[in-house]
């Protein structure tokens, strides 16, 4: 026996995926992972592509797994608690992925379960994510190390108070989506500038990967790094006068704000026994 959590997703997604393949990158073996999805087609391109055990049933998945993980869409979760319905022991941490989804719904649906509601984003694909995770009601420290280990395998993790997971999922959640906007914009300004699609998005993909090398790698600020690359009177100056007059700040604020008010939208949705998707 290693000493890793044994696993099970239910709902093999995107994140799901990801997830899975993170675990097996970081020394994970396939049998200590479960997966559970619903189509056939998707069982077996997950058989291939993972080499875990894969099954229809989230009963037989759950069954003898340390972490439970729900990775479905939120509108899906109602339909798995009816699955899971006295099927988690109290040493099985249930870790939830489902944007919006409160603790305190798995914990109506299932009763004095251990929950852990966390909120991944995208770059856990190539382990490069960041999960903020909080503790349900009756999870325990050694509920959240487990969620921990899990959720390691793909990038860092931070406990917080439930309270500000819905920050969470609008900045870092929902942030990838910003940034590839931003690079679509930037490809397009490029080619309307003369250079060829290829040589547009090879400087802009790069440029924001060493964007993103300062602001990890060094201790320098934001600002401080924006100061360095913006010259007095500079082609930088010029740019970012235009994006402070068009109200690039406040834009952005609004799009956070607009994420967050969603994801508690469809955590209030589920709590009232709504289907409401994103």
């Amino acid at each position: 026996m290693s000493g890793r959590v044994s696993v099970a997703i239910i709902g093999v997604g995107a994140m799901g995926e990801a997830l899975a393949s993170g675990l097996l990158a970081a020394g994970w073996a396939p049998d200590e992972i479960a997966l559970c999805v619903r189509r056939a087609e998707r069982a077996e391109e997950l058989s291939r592509l993972i080499g875990s055990p894969v099954t229809f049933d989230v009963a037989e998945a759950i069954s003898g797994r340390d972490v439970v993980v729900v990775a479905v869409k939120p509108r899906d979760v109602a339909v798995v608690l009816e699955t899971m319905a006295g099927g988690i022991r109290p040493g099985q941490t249930l870790l939830s992925l489902a944007a919006g989804v409160t603790t305190a719904t798995y914990e109506t649906g299932l009763g004095e379960v251990p929950v852990v509601r966390a909120m991944p984003n995208t770059p856990a694909l190539v382990r490069e994510g960041v999960t903020g995770i909080a503790a349900g009601r009756y999870a325990t420290a050694q509920h959240l190390e487990a969620a921990k280990e899990v959720l390691g395998a793909v990038g860092t993790v931070k406990v917080m108070d439930e309270g500000l997971l819905n920050a969470v999922t609008a900045v870092s959640g929902t942030g990838p989506a910003y940034v590839f906007l931003m690079a679509e914009a930037l490809t397009e300004a490029a080619m309307r500038e003369g250079l060829p699609r290829d040589v547009a998005e090879s400087f802009v993909n790069q440029t924001i990967r060493g964007a993103g090398h300062l602001l990890t790698d060094t201790t320098k600020s934001p600002a401080q790094l924006r100061y360095e690359v913006t010259s007095p009177g500079g082609t930088t100056a010029a740019a970012m006068h235009i994006l402070e007059e068009r109200g690039f700040r406040a834009l952005v604020e609004d799009a956070v704000r607009a994420a967050a008010i969603r994801s508690g939208e469809l955590g209030a949705a589920q709590e009232g026994g709504g289907g409401e998707t994103s």
